[in-house]
């Protein structure tokens, strides 16, 4: 994958994303099929007398299985799902016919990229100007962390 495929139209990088190629959607279906085919739910039933936390298995179980649905192998600039399905700023660039947001005029005061702001900060915007500073194949260095929670911008 170039760093071209992996910029969003939003200007998010699919390089930063916990859901893109995820090891821990990967570990967590392991996990599933490990307790499916050991029957483990049974053993965490049995021993909840000894190990009370043992009670939580089923609430293991779904996070688990909401865990490995996570997983993202296309970006949606090749064709993917974007975040979460159906994106309205994929179909807004795509009806612009513009490589991404960065093109867009109205970008700084979009009302579709607010929908990104409680999970991704003011990184998508950022990254936007930086992708119009510098094009999308040299912008990655200077992109902003993906999430508020991370220590560090991503590199």
């Amino acid at each position: 994958m170039t760093e071209r495929d992996l910029t969003c139209y939003c200007g998010l990088y699919c390089g930063d994303c916990i859901r893109y190629e995820s090891k821990a959607s990967e570990l967590a279906a392991g996990l599933l099929k490990e307790f499916e085919a050991t029957q483990f739910g049974e053993y965490a039933r049995v021993k909840t007398s000894q190990i009370p936390d043992f009670r939580y298995y089923e609430t293991l179980i779904n996070l688990l299985t909401h865990v490995a649905r996570l997983r993202c192998e296309v970006p949606c600039r090749l064709g993917g799902d974007g975040c979460e399905g159906a994106c309205p700023i994929v179909a807004c660039v795509k009806d612009k016919s513009f490589d991404g947001c960065w093109e867009c005029s109205e970008y700084e005061s979009c009302e579709k990229l607010e929908c990104l702001k409680s999970f991704h900060g003011d990184a998508p915007l950022y990254n936007l100007r930086m992708i119009k500073k510098f094009g999308i194949t040299a912008w990655v260095t200077y992109r902003g962390k993906c999430y508020p929670w991370l220590k560090e911008r991503a590199t």
